[in-house]
Order: C-alpha cells, then structure tokens, then sequence
C-alpha cells in the first residue's frame, strides 16, 4: 500500500507531471495538518455528534461543547480532505466511514486516532533518536490514562484482525491450551477460543496492564475459556510441553535479538510435540523501499519507541529455527495491510 498526491484538477496535474508543485510540502504540511485534523476529529466527539445525519456547525459545536468559529473551521478541513460532506450548510459523515468513526461501530477506530495523539509527540523524538540513537522505551513512558488509552487502541487495530486470522491459523482441531503473551486486550484468544471449543488460553500480561486489558477482554469474551496471568515472559519459567500454541503479537519489537532469540527457546521447550509458536508482526522489508509505505513508516515508529524496531521474516524464522522449530508458511492479513504471523512447528 502507497500514498500519493492526487491531482484534483488539469491544472495540478500539469504540475505534478512537470514537478512543478512542490511535493514535499504536500507531503508534510497539508500532510500533517490533514491527520491531525482527522485524529482531532476523534478526540473532540466530532463524528459521534453527527453520527448519521446532517448538522449545522452550531448544532455540532454546541454538542461537542467547542468554539463554534473554531469547529467550523475543523469541519470545512475534513470535507476536503474527504472525510465530511457539506450541503445546505450542513456536515454529515461520508457512509465509508461510519465503519471506522462511529462507536456504534464494532470496527471503529476512535481509541487508535485519539491514542495517536500521543504517538504524534512520541514521533516528535525522531531526529533526536537519530542523533543519539537512543529510544523512547514506552513501556517506561506511558502514565495510566495513556496505558488505558492504548490498549484501546490496540482493540481497534485488533478487532476484526482477530477474527480473520482465527480462520487461518493451523491448530489441531483438538488443541486444548494456550499460552497468549502480552496479549492485551484477549481477542485473539478469544476468537480461537470461540473457534476451538476444548481451547483454554492464559494470557501472560505486565501486572500493571492487566486492569485495563482484562476489562476489554470481558466485553467480547463469550466463553469463559481466557484468563489472565501476571509475569514477565523474558524473566518467567513457562513450563514443559504445556500448550498446543504460544502466540506473541506486537511484543518482539521491544526486545533485543539475543532476548527474542532466548525466549523462542524457552517457547520451544513450553510447546507440545506438534504445538506451533506464532509471532505476530508488522513486518520489515528485507530491502529499503520493499513493502511500500507502510513497511518503511512501521520501521522507523517501531525503532523510535522500543529497543529494536520491527523485524524482517528471516529474521523472526532465524529464532523459531535456533529453537529447533520448523517455519511453516506465514499468514498475511487483509484487515491489517503490512502485518503478518511468522508461524513455525514443533
């Protein structure tokens, strides 16, 4: 997946085919403004107070408890950016998007956009970490109310990734245990175990993240089959042969090879003869500019805020084989487009 600049008459087409417009200001400035104003949306109750209908600026302001000049200006933003359409002095929300902008929505991703907001000064590291090197470590760096907000998010970016990939992944119909490390909010527990009705799942959660984690999991989870368990899977002992799976989704990008390398054989040993051990990434490219944006992008985040950044596929298959396991051929997701499991068997 790309982006582009698209021409919205002959006259910037012409410009953009001579390179006459000057590209890397689209890219950032409007570039920059434009997100910001779509993450503002989020965080202000703009899409929820027009929910399905038409509104005035007054009507919208007056629900959002907003400056109205300002939320005027905030609403002609997002209709040309595409997000919003404006007839008769009235805003509604382009039907595209109440999907993704209405909580009514199962699929919404309001937490995400607002959690962005702090990801938006977390990126404002950027040239420091490329003087220095040195990382954010977010972990270390979030306070509860941006740890609460987070796991939201990662509901949003999870909710309909979790039930795609439950159809994917190649457990034994039998399989009767699994090991879910940092698995947040348990929706990737929770759609397997739906799926597998002798499946039992704990989740390996940081002590300080399971409040807020298990109080999502308790919305979705219908089989009573998932629960949580406080610890730290680079420092805890996992047990012998316990589970048919042990599953880790956006968790290796915070530790170091020699820590991911250590911990693929403590799965190996924690596996079943026949379990498999899935790592759940967005994926490095294996060369610069492979991938497309998103790739690149997701690398250079991923290497501001943790002690590694993104792997390649080789490069989490190089563990999983270190361990003894056999790689088998990795899932790809359409619901999250640059993020795959890297799959191998005991």
């Amino acid at each position: 997946m790309k982006l582009k600049t698209q021409p919205e008459n002959p006259l910037e087409w012409v410009a953009l085919k001579l390179n006459l417009a000057p590209t890397p200001l689209v890219d950032t400035q409007i570039a920059f403004n434009a997100a910001r104003a779509i993450m503002a949306g989020a965080e202000l109750g703009i899409y929820e107070a027009i929910g399905k209908n038409s509104k005035t600026a007054d009507e919208i302001a007056a629900e959002c408890k907003t400056n109205t000049h300002a939320t005027k200006q905030l609403l002609n933003c997002l209709v040309g950016v595409g997000y919003l359409s404006w007839s008769d002095d009235k805003y509604s929300l382009k039907t595209k998007y109440h999907k993704w902008l209405l909580k009514e929505s199962e699929s919404n991703l309001i937490s995400k956009l607002r959690f962005q907001l702090i990801e938006w000064n977390w990126m404002a590291m950027l040239e420091d970490y490329v003087r220095t090197g040195t990382t954010l470590q977010l972990h270390n760096s979030v306070n509860e109310k941006e740890w609460n907000l987070y796991q939201e998010g990662m509901r949003d970016l999870s909710v309909n990734a979790a039930k795609e990939l439950a159809g994917k992944i190649p457990i034994s119909k039998n399989a009767t245990s699994m090991l879910d490390i940092g698995g947040s909010h348990g929706l990737y527990s929770i759609e397997l175990c739906k799926k597998y009705p002798g499946l039992k799942s704990t989740i390996l959660e940081l002590p300080a993240a399971i409040e807020s984690a298990s109080a999502i999991a308790k919305r979705y989870d219908t089989t009573g089959r998932v629960s949580y368990k406080g610890g730290n899977a680079l420092e805890d002992d996992l047990g012998s042969e316990l589970y048919d799976l042990v599953m880790i989704n956006n968790v290796v990008h915070h530790f170091t090879p020699e820590q991911n390398n250590a911990l693929a054989q403590k799965i190996a040993r924690a596996l079943k003869p026949g379990g498999i051990f899935i790592i759940g990434e967005f994926i490095r490219a294996e060369k610069p500019g492979e991938g497309g944006v998103i790739a690149s992008a997701s690398g250079l985040y991923f290497s501001v805020i943790s002690a590694s950044g993104n792997w390649s596929a080789d490069e989490i298959e190089s563990w999983q084989k270190n361990a003894g396991l056999k790689p088998e051929k990795p899932v790809t997701t359409m619901t999250i487009p640059g993020w795959k499991m890297i799959i191998a068997r005991k």
